[in-house]
């Protein structure tokens, strides 16, 4: 199939099945679509959705958001994971308020210069948004060239990598990338998904290398299994009267920039009370391991309750640690089990009250 047939096959289909409907594509300015490509990194649309819309309302545009504090950014994002994109995406925004004028760039260097933007993400904000011709190859992509040309070998290879990003660029139209752009991704997210593609539905079928020789499931290669390892921690949730403590993580690793119950190791939670806070514990509970897993391990935490009646620990020390109201705690970036064992605290503390 030529490339003006695979682009207009590809438009045809968008045009009767193809979604048109999103949030970001109501108004699909550079910033609306760069907030929603960075949320939709390893992350699917029904989730993003609502993330993305309570994400707009309070950062409408750049300068809202480069103005906002990272806890605020982290706040929002809290739950969706991958909390480097939000990092990132804080970084970007005030760098383009103090070096573009709070415009975003909408040139393709300026834009792939940005922190947590690469070439496919650069590329699907232009063609998005402004209708430039830039090629993408995000997951879908990938999936939707590798099947229709038999393209061996996992994608992460840089051969692999590079011979995807060819037929990415032979298939992109001169006119009409914006379309083009959105369809690609939704051929790949609603027809030529990872298992069970429906290739009956496929505008592409008929040429299709993977369909012809009935080896869908082989395409695109696969990174080789390693096993998955486990990890384990020990949290302390230190409370006193109605708050708890929590301590803010470094900026980069796991729920980086968060904030998050402190972890001890092989360390008594007495000696840690003493050390931290200058207390003794009334008394301490060990609750069931909370089970947590990432991309590439899982976590095994063991939540341990201490209650302390009083603590020199003042506010004045929030930068690395703070007591947080449990009822009210504000706007603080949570990882998903934290928040989780913070309802669990809350849920005891309301059953006290109310006993």
């Amino acid at each position: 199939m030529s490339s003006n047939k695979f682009a207009a096959s590809v438009l045809e289909w968008f045009g009767q099945h193809g979604r048109k409907n999103l949030p970001w594509q109501v108004e699909p300015t550079p910033y609306r679509v760069w907030v929603s490509e960075i949320m939709l990194q390893q992350t699917q649309v029904a989730t993003v959705i609502p993330y993305y819309e309570r994400f707009m309302a309070s950062f409408p545009d750049v300068n809202a958001l480069a103005d906002a504090s990272i806890d605020d950014v982290l706040h929002h994002w809290s739950g969706l994971g991958y909390y480097a994109r939000a990092r990132n995406l804080h970084k970007a925004a005030t760098i383009v308020r103090d070096d573009h004028g709070g415009e975003f760039p909408t040139d393709f260097e300026a834009v792939v210069g940005l922190p947590g933007i690469g070439r496919s993400t650069a590329g699907a904000i232009l063609a998005l948004s402004l209708n430039a011709r830039h090629a993408i190859l995000d997951g879908n992509v990938k999936r939707v060239l590798a099947r229709y040309h038999a393209v061996d070998g996992w994608p992460g290879k840089t051969s692999v990598a590079n011979r995807l990003w060819e037929l990415a660029e032979r298939y992109t139209p001169e006119s009409g990338a914006s379309a083009y752009t959105q369809a690609m991704m939704d051929l790949g997210a609603t027809l030529c998904t990872r298992s069970k593609p429906d290739c009956a539905r496929c505008p592409l079928a008929d040429g299709c290398a993977a369909r012809s020789s009935g080896r869908q499931a082989d395409y695109p290669g696969r990174k080789e299994k390693k096993a998955r390892p486990s990890r384990k921690t020990r949290m302390v949730l230190a409370r006193c009267a109605g708050a708890v403590y929590l301590e803010r993580r470094p900026p980069a690793g796991i729920w980086g920039g968060l904030w998050s119950f402190p972890e001890i190791g092989d360390e008594a939670p007495e000696d840690w009370c003493a050390a931290v806070l200058d207390a003794s514990p009334l008394d301490v509970e060990n609750w069931p391991v909370v089970q947590h897993s990432f991309s590439h391990f899982d976590l095994e935490i063991e939540p341990i309750v201490v209650r302390v009646e009083r603590s020199s620990r003042k506010v004045a020390d929030a930068e690395a640690g703070t007591w947080c109201d449990l009822l009210a705690p504000g706007k603080l970036g949570l990882a998903a089990p934290v928040a989780w064992l913070m309802d669990k605290l809350r849920e005891e503390a309301n059953d006290v009250t109310s006993g």
